[in-house]
């Protein structure tokens, strides 16, 4: 078994211990975001195109056609969308939904 000094041994428990440290302040932000949307979280093209299973491209086109909210957060363009909202989209475009035709 090969042996570890305690100088090695101390720097690899420092290196853990800052390894947790960015861990614990990674995780107050992410719950400090969270607070701010009210429990909501933001998706970005990638993640929404998986989710919906569609390119990209087809994000763009409902946005161009302004059937889904997003928000650009910054000046290169980086697209965000409320999860709350994506939800609502998609239960929007529920097929088979019945509409009351407002007979009686």
């Amino acid at each position: 078994m090969p042996y570890i000094d305690d100088e090695l041994l101390e720097k690899m428990i420092n290196t853990m211990a800052e390894g947790f440290a960015r861990i614990e302040k990674k995780l107050e932000r992410m719950n400090r975001q969270r607070d701010c949307l009210d429990g909501d979280q933001f998706l970005d093209n990638v993640d929404l195109a998986e989710l919906l299973g569609v390119s990209q491209r087809t994000l763009a086109r409902y946005r161009e056609k302004e059937r889904i909210p997003y928000y650009c957060v910054d000046d290169n363009g980086r697209t965000l969308y409320l999860a709350s909202e994506v939800r609502d989209f998609i239960k929007s475009r529920r097929k088979g939904k019945t509409v009351d035709s407002g007979k009686g």
